[in-house]
């Protein structure tokens, strides 16, 4: 059949009937291309035994949705390449079929033939109208083999033997369609190429397609560099695990420990200062290989800041009547000592604070003070904490040490807090008279922070750096 469109449009036009046809998945082939394609379907190997017995000649066309298993014609583009076939091999492990082909020509679909085992169609062949003439051509042709190359030098894993003879081919209809099925894009984008019926179009889809890849591959190759440079100094295992976490991050995978330390620290209560500061630590952190000494300081001080009590209380018992009748069953006689605990307790009903004076119980060794700030505790509903003063010399015990000392640890009072588990406990400062001195400091001084009810709502431990309030706590203290 004779064409008769003007000059922009088919040069050649017949028909094929009843040729077998494969639709393929994700990929899309052109005429000048020889390749392999896997096979799998029924219907695609009955396809081929068909063509096997004829002519050898198959219409390979591409599915519009590579994820559809089993296609129907409405599921297929309308054009496609009549191949012919060579070898078929099987493939180990999965057993698939391997088809080596040839492309030979475009074509479209004119009909299908009503086919329940394999797609057959009525074909109608056309090559793209080319003007051997045309200067614009001739440039364009040019240009694209230019492009072409800078775009393909910038892959990796690209045969060179087989972009050697790419660039050897001298026809434009032949380069066109070897370079459209060699650029690494989508589908449907090769697929436009494909059905254009003008070799210039071709290759102003083609330039496209290259100057867009071309640049993708640019920005790709610009934050690979700039990944290599921040890790080049670390070892090979902190690459992986940043190359490991990018990948977990594009999938939205919650596998990031970093990311559930936030999440645990942000659900803490901290007040706005101190969440900050412990978020900027998580964020130092991240930075960091879990090899590393300072990643190992900073998680035991994440781990501090969320093992302490910031909003958890203990619910104190309602009658003082009960905590009276604690006080009677736990010891015999001291009627002035338990007489004077009880109005303690009941000024503190009243006023719902803890602001005044602090319970010191003074007597000889023996005669019950510990055992006393035991039932205060018990009859109070509240967790006991007991910290010894005895021989306590260093400043430190009471602050702590700052983190960057080697196996530095918080002060002893807020080691009691984590203990303790609740914001309200009552906390026993036992032998508050044999504190002393030396050159490491006074720690009878440093209590003055704990104790004193205007300054212990925003306790500074030197470890933590940020503010812990002491103001619930019920400090009991003793000495002989």
């Amino acid at each position: 059949m004779e064409n008769t469109t003007n000059n922009t449009s088919v040069q050649e036009l017949n028909t094929i009937f009843g040729i077998p046809a494969i639709a393929m998945r994700g990929k899309t082939i052109f005429p000048n291309v020889i390749t392999n394609i896997d096979v799998g379907r029924t219907a695609s190997l009955t396809a081929i035994n068909v063509a096997n017995s004829k002519d050898k000649l198959i219409f390979i066309v591409s599915q519009k949705d590579q994820n559809v298993i089993e296609p129907k014609v409405s599921d297929l583009y309308t054009v496609g390449t009549v191949c012919r076939m060579g070898n078929l091999s099987i493939v180990k492990p999965n057993s698939n079929y391997r088809l080596s082909v040839e492309g030979l020509y475009t074509a479209k679909i004119v009909s299908s033939e009503d086919r329940s085992d394999y797609f057959s169609f009525n074909v109608e062949k056309f090559i793209p109208y080319m003007d051997e003439n045309s200067v614009e051509l001739e440039g364009l042709f040019r240009v694209a083999k230019k492009q072409f190359k800078e775009t393909i030098d910038l892959l990796p894993n690209i045969n060179a033997e087989s972009m050697k003879v790419a660039m050897g081919i001298e026809n434009p209809q032949a380069f066109v369609n070897v370079a459209s099925f060699n650029i690494p894009v989508k589908n449907d984008e090769k697929q436009k190429i494909l059905e254009s019926v003008d070799l210039i179009e071709k290759y102003n889809l083609l330039l496209t397609m290259l100057a867009k890849e071309k640049e993708i591959i640019k920005i790709e190759k610009t934050i690979s560099e700039k990944v290599k440079s921040n890790v080049e100094k670390s070892q090979k295992e902190f690459y992986l695990r940043e190359q490991l976490k990018a990948i977990h991050e594009e999938l939205g995978d919650d596998v990031n420990e970093i990311e559930r330390l936030k999440e645990q620290v942000k659900q803490k209560g901290l007040d706005e200062v101190s969440e900050n500061k412990v978020l900027q630590e998580l964020k130092r952190m991240s930075k960091m290989q879990p090899s590393s000494p300072d990643y190992t300081v900073l998680r035991s001080y994440v781990d501090w800041v969320l093992d302490l009590p910031f909003t958890e209380e203990s619910k104190d018992t309602e009658k003082l009547k009960d905590c009276q009748a604690i006080l009677e069953d736990d010891h015999f006689g001291l009627e002035k000592v338990k007489e004077r605990i009880i109005e303690y307790l009941a000024v503190l009903k009243l006023t719902k604070s803890l602001k005044g004076p602090i319970l010191c119980l003074v007597g000889p060794p023996g005669v019950g003070k510990t055992s006393v700030a035991k039932s205060v505790a018990r009859a109070l509903n509240r967790k006991l904490v007991r910290m010894s003063l005895g021989g306590v010399k260093d400043e430190a015990e009471i602050r702590g040490h700052r983190k960057t000392y080697i196996g530095a640890m918080p002060g002893r009072i807020i080691y009691g807090m984590k203990e303790a588990g609740t914001i309200n406990p009552v906390f026993l400062l036992d032998e508050i008279d044999k504190l002393s001195q030396d050159l490491r400091g006074d720690p009878a001084s440093a209590l003055l922070e704990v104790l004193d009810p205007e300054q212990n709502t925003s306790f500074r431990d030197r470890y933590l750096e940020i503010s812990y309030d002491l103001s619930k706590v019920m400090f009991i203290t003793t000495a002989n």
